[in-house]
């Protein structure tokens, strides 16, 4: 089989691992957003489609393409449509909240200039509407730790989260293909600034946690996705952010996951464009499963 990476960085530790999975058998091809323009109706003729795209890219033309591929039939994981939700904590919120997850109250500021006029009431975490890599993520205790933020970022349209307080770490949690992984993170609202992760066995998680991450993956069609979770005392969860295609790094298994969605994934949807061939020596898509190594059910151990 054909698998497509749309990411600017293959060398990224989960990707490396999963293609050096997936090569004994099967192809791994990378496409770059930045040089591959999806505004060129022949960027990507049907024939040279793969099986799969997995989407390990969050920026406009990261997304561009992948409406362009899933339009061309290929599928892609995740779609556009959920990655790009998962941009917009606003939306983001919003569909969590009338879910009925455990999602932080969150209202929105057009740009963070204006928010100041309203002042805050008690401690908040501010963070940009549109999540992308540095962008703002920041707790302001008072109106003045708001106005301070506002002078370097006035026109940036903000939410605004009360801070729950917490013992100062996140729990991060990955799911890939119902797959869960954790590990506990020192949070970067924290005094002292974010540390490395560290290892959260399953089994230390509280109760109902595992379960309440798979729902997040249903609400918001994610196979690949990350949900940080703050213990808002006594183990009640409250979730503050849901990303898409996360890194999962460091975490033993996740690569397996990964590379076994990708193949199930083209599997099932191979057929639909092919005829029920593979892109490769015309074998069925099915006869590029067996063999593969065994899947480590339920395995989702942090690595030491």
């Amino acid at each position: 089989m054909r698998i497509g990476l749309i990411t600017s960085d293959p060398g990224h530790q989960l990707l490396a691992d999963t293609t050096a999975l997936l090569t004994p058998r099967h192809d791994v091809v990378a496409l770059d957003p930045a040089t591959c323009d999806p505004a060129t109706p022949d960027a990507l003729s049907r024939g040279s489609l793969a099986d799969v795209y997995l989407l390990k890219a969050r920026t406009p033309r990261a997304l561009a393409l992948a409406r362009l591929l899933e339009r061309r039939g290929a599928p892609v994981v995740n779609s556009a449509a959920a990655t790009g939700l998962c941009q917009d904590r606003t939306a983001m919120a919003e569909r969590a909240r009338r879910a009925g997850l455990p999602f932080a109250a969150t209202r929105t500021a057009a740009a963070l200039g204006g928010l100041t006029a309203e002042g805050l009431d008690g401690p908040a975490v501010v963070k940009s509407r549109h999540s992308r890599r540095h962008d703002l993520v920041a707790r302001a205790d008072d109106t003045a730790a708001l106005r301070a933020l506002a002078a370097d970022w006035p026109e940036e349209p903000v939410v605004v989260q009360d801070f729950i307080p917490n013992d100062g770490w996140d729990h991060k949690l990955w799911v890939i293909a119902g797959t869960v992984f954790a590990a506990l993170r020192r949070s970067e609202l924290a005094p002292g600034g974010r540390g490395p992760s560290l290892p959260l066995p399953l089994g230390d998680l509280p109760r109902g946690w595992p379960e309440l991450v798979r729902e997040v993956g249903s609400v918001f069609a994610l196979e690949v996705y990350g949900v940080d979770v703050i213990d808002a005392g006594g183990g009640i969860p409250l979730i503050v952010d849901i990303n898409a295609f996360p890194g999962v790094r460091g975490q033993v298994g996740a690569p397996r996951a990964l590379a076994e969605l990708a193949l199930r994934t083209a599997a099932r949807g191979a057929p639909d464009r092919r005829g029920g061939n593979s892109a490769r020596g015309g074998r069925g898509a099915a006869d590029t499963l067996p063999g593969f190594p065994k899947p480590l059910v339920g395995e989702g151990r942090a690595a030491p």
